[in-house]
């Protein structure tokens, strides 16, 4: 299964990433038990005109996961990590996350996530992550920042 760069800036393949985030935060939605989830509030245009890098893989010639990184001073920022609902336990996060370590040999990563989100936060721990930080957004969302460092 080959990872591509996904081409965000074309507008069919922000309304194809769109689609993904959509289907992906809905579960998350309904982990942390709410309806007003602001991801799923980020436009397609919002995804278009992002600085930010996506990777995807595709299974069955649909978008199957992706993840939004940015990099910057040898800090890999995992912006969003979403995958399709129908392809859940397939290894895909885990593909996703090995991939652009090993692209951008950060020395540190750092993600966010709702602190409801278990199987998220279990995947990031099994990856060498550490939980530092934990707090109350002001849309009333608990969310937790877990951070990998490199150890040379």
């Amino acid at each position: 299964m080959k990872i591509q760069v996904l081409k965000h800036h074309d507008i069919e393949m922000a309304l194809v990433l769109w689609h993904l985030f959509q289907r992906s935060y809905k579960v998350e939605a309904d982990l942390v038990g709410t309806s007003d989830f602001p991801p799923l509030r980020r436009s397609s245009e919002a995804m278009q005109k992002s600085d930010t890098l996506f990777y995807g893989i595709w299974k069955k010639e649909r978008l199957a996961a992706a993840i939004e990184v940015s990099f910057k001073n040898e800090l890999l920022d995992v912006c969003s990590l979403v995958i399709d609902p129908d392809f859940f336990r397939q290894g895909l996060a885990r593909q996703l996350l090995d991939f652009v370590e090993d692209e951008f040999n950060p020395q540190t990563c750092v993600v966010e996530t709702a602190s409801a989100n278990m199987p998220a936060i279990k995947l990031y721990q099994k990856h060498g992550y550490v939980l530092i930080d934990q707090w109350m957004t002001s849309f009333h969302i608990e969310k937790v920042k877990l951070v990998k460092t490199k150890t040379s």
